[in-house]
């Protein structure tokens, strides 16, 4: 198993980028978020290619290898302490045969995103780099919520204080138990689709799951195809974030994952929903799933 490397803590005065490996960003989204990143005192560039467009597809933020050239140009330049994504949306997958992984996690800095940015925290997360899974950029409602907002911050500047990743909402006991391991996952649809590619990752150790807007049942089929390609062999306790506008995605996600008999909890507050928290991905944790707690280990490096 490779080591658990975790980038330094940012302090005020710190300069971090903000890329935009998937979806077409919103400029006026983009600035009211970056207007809280700097009232904490980091200094932020915009990269180049964040409000470029794509001159044919217009889900896209730009083209495939100008995303991937900002992720690097970022990623590796020594001026900033911290890489922020904009926001998720379609199309992390299509620039990842650009990216040289194993580049950038010779390099340690934080990594912060959520949903599609899922393909980029697995690739990194296997190669031993803990990254953030939490609210990007332009994602205004989720930065102007105070409580999911502070434990953004509290993770980049003081993690000492984070004892309890679930609260301040908590979550509720499915399966009871204690598990540890590395906190792996992300968005559902991704951690499906990335099954027979280069960049496949299967975990061990502690999962955290979220989706929105899928039918109930391509949730079922996406994690039936993770269930049949041994995703979960090696998973030791399964953490359930928000499905939100998936349909009786409770039952759906008891009926498919309860079976392992792993320690799980659900209704974490972490996915698409306003209080997005904050989750170190990568990171050494222990879930207590009776008293619906996870616990972070040491961050190191901070």
């Amino acid at each position: 198993m490779t080591d658990v490397v975790v980038p330094q803590r940012l302090r005020s005065g710190d300069r971090v980028a903000v890329v935009a490996p998937s979806g077409r960003v919103d400029g006026a989204r983009l600035q009211i978020g970056l207007e809280h990143l700097r009232s904490w005192g980091l200094e932020v560039d915009v990269m180049p290619s964040v409000l470029a467009g794509h001159e044919r597809f217009q889900y896209l933020a730009a083209d495939d290898k100008a995303r991937a050239e900002d992720l690097r140009n970022a990623w590796l330049d020594p001026q900033y302490a911290a890489v922020f994504c904009a926001r998720g949306g379609y199309g992390v997958q299509r620039m990842l045969e650009y990216v040289d992984f194993d580049e950038l996690v010779a390099v340690r800095k934080w990594f912060l995103g959520f949903s599609d940015i899922t393909a980029l925290h697995e690739p990194l997360n296997a190669r031993g780099l803990v990254t953030l899974h939490g609210p990007m950029a332009a994602a205004v409602e989720q930065l102007e919520n105070e409580v999911g907002r502070e434990r953004l911050r509290a993770l980049l500047f003081e993690p000492a204080g984070v004892t309890d990743l679930l609260a301040p909402r908590g979550a509720r006991t499915v399966v009871g138990g204690v598990a540890e391991g590395r906190l792996c996952g992300g968005n559902l649809a991704l951690l499906a689709s990335s099954v027979g590619t280069p960049t496949y990752a299967p975990p061990a150790g502690v999962v955290v799951l979220e989706e929105v807007d899928e039918a109930g049942y391509r949730v079922d089929r996406m994690l039936t195809q993770l269930l049949r390609a041994g995703w979960f062999d090696e998973v030791t306790g399964l953490v359930i974030g928000d499905f939100s506008g998936v349909q009786d995605p409770v039952d759906v996600v008891r009926e498919r994952l309860e079976p392992l008999g792993v320690p799980m909890v659900e209704g974490a507050a972490i996915g698409h929903e306003a209080l997005n928290l904050a989750v170190p991905l990568g990171l050494p944790v222990r879930l207590d799933a009776t008293a619906a707690t996870l616990t972070p280990g040491a961050l190191a490096g901070s």
